[in-house]
């Protein structure tokens, strides 16, 4: 356990890759879109918010590219870290190590790394095998990115060769985030990754996945760091967050909502299954627990609650993960450039941050 008064976390926000950004659910605007200049503003408005970090979320389908995109904004930055995910399988890991090592050195060290353990765009494997892929790229890219030469023989993967001269400005690879609730994703992350990343749920359930992982991560002598990622909705009274809630969802009907979450690759997953199920839990107006907004989640697939209330509210809540362990948040809002700034003036500068050290 740590005490969430005083330990420090990394508060990271999140620019909206994968066209998923609106003023109501359901309803598109074009100013909204994924495109380069409305997700380049989100980041920028983070990095002078002074966020620690921020995810460049990837879907194959969904939105622009997140590492095109990261090498775009990285001149662009004053302070803020780059999230950026990686689908597995759709990149030659080999050349991935040479642009994570590329764009850490554009950030000057500032680069952490979200693994997504997704299919190869037109195929198909099931759980265990994609997995078993996730785990040698993550093997594969930690070496080459800590300058290691390789000789590795697997199921999907049979190199030898040297480590690229390119390398990181600390020449150690940056940090692997990494989430998912199935078995075979809770023993990758725990033998593989250093952030293991939750979506929402209630607190005895985070609790439980917490225990759970760090169980399994110390049958591999390591220790993990865990991340928690969940949507805000921070008002100057608990009255307005409320409203501002009902009114995201007030133009959202269920075959919209249906629609929405089926365009994800992932829909399927356990993770997102567990997300239905927390709202199935909810009461009337969609709330879980005290706080814990699950109506974001039907016309979401993945993360599908928010923490919705007045400041003190919402800094109690974000307390109340970082005594149970929590140590990174990543937080959006809609739409998400607002959300950021209100976040900003109400929560950040009570909460004690600071980037995650590698």
């Amino acid at each position: 356990m740590s005490n969430g008064q005083d330990s420090s976390v990394e508060v990271s926000w999140f620019s909206a890759l994968c066209d998923d950004d609106y003023r109501l659910l359901g309803v598109h605007e074009p100013e909204l879109k994924s495109s380069w200049n409305h997700c380049r503003d989100i980041v920028q408005a983070a990095d002078r918010n002074g966020y620690d970090n921020i995810l460049l979320p990837s879907g194959y389908q969904l939105g622009i590219d997140s590492v095109a995109f990261a090498g775009g904004i990285a001149p662009l930055l004053e302070q803020i870290h780059l999230l950026v995910a990686v689908r597995c399988g759709e990149l030659w890991v080999p050349q991935l190590a040479r642009q994570m090592a590329t764009l850490d050195q554009m950030l000057d060290g500032r680069l952490s790394i979200n693994i997504i353990s997704s299919d190869i765009p037109g195929e198909k494997l099931e759980s265990e095998p994609r997995y078993a892929r996730t785990r040698e790229t993550m093997q594969i890219l930690r070496s080459l990115l800590n300058g290691s030469d390789i000789d590795f023989q697997g199921d999907f993967y049979n190199l030898s060769l040297q480590a690229p001269v390119v390398h990181t400005r600390s020449g150690r690879c940056p940090l692997f985030y990494f989430g998912g609730l199935s078995e075979p994703a809770r023993q990758v992350a725990a033998e593989c990754s250093d952030v293991f990343l939750m979506w929402p749920d209630t607190l005895d359930q985070v609790e439980k996945i917490l225990q759970d992982m760090r169980a399994r991560a110390d049958g591999f002598g390591r220790t993990l760091r865990f991340g928690y990622r969940v949507h805000v909705i921070v008002r100057e009274t608990e009255a307005q967050a409320r409203a501002a809630a009902a009114h995201l969802v007030s133009q959202l009907d269920d075959d919209a909502g249906d629609r929405i979450r089926a365009k994800s690759l992932d829909s399927q997953s356990v993770g997102v299954r567990a997300q239905g199920e927390l709202r199935e839990r909810s009461d009337v107006e969609g709330f879980v627990e005290d706080n814990l907004w699950t109506g974001i989640g039907r016309a979401r697939s993945g993360c599908g609650a928010a923490i919705v209330g007045d400041p003190d509210q919402v800094l109690r809540k974000l307390r109340q993960y970082m005594d149970l362990g929590i140590e990174a948040f990543i937080l959006s809002g809609y739409p998400h450039r607002d959300e950021c700034d209100l976040f900003a003036k109400y929560v950040l500068p009570q909460l004690p941050h600071g980037a995650l050290a590698a």
